[in-house]
């Protein structure tokens, strides 16, 4: 249901399953190549017949948050959305002016149980989701 220049907003804990979500999204967009988490190299891009998937991690420029519309920008995951790529970003519930604002989806993923996690779905286009 996302539309090329979709941004898609993943918060939550550690281990609570932002790069697994991503992973299934790019599966459902057809990528067949690994999707491993960017933390080190802040964005990965990944190919699909619709459009580039931008998959970025801005878990290390939390520690800094005066600073993260700065290195957001550096990171042009604002103008990737312009360009119509899917852009999901981990942790980038405080950076949405950076990011280019009007999240369609954002995902708050949170740990009740080993094997259990609770969704919370909010954005403009949370309601299309069954």
């Amino acid at each position: 249901m996302l539309s090329p220049g979709d941004l898609v907003v993943l918060a939550g804990d550690l281990g609570a399953g932002k790069t697994f979500l991503v992973r299934c999204i790019a599966r459902a967009l057809g990528v067949s190549e690994s999707v491993t988490s960017p933390t080190f190299t802040l964005v990965h891009e990944y190919e699909t017949s619709r459009a580039m998937l931008v998959h970025g991690d801005l878990y290390r420029l939390c520690a800094n948050p005066r600073r993260m519309a700065l290195e957001v920008a550096r990171l042009g995951l604002r103008e990737r959305r312009s360009e119509q790529a899917f852009v999901v970003v981990e942790w980038g519930e405080d950076a949405l002016d950076a990011l280019g604002g009007d999240p369609a989806i954002v995902v708050k993923l949170a740990i009740v149980g080993l094997h259990q996690r609770v969704a919370t779905l909010s954005g403009r286009r949370a309601g299309d989701i069954v």
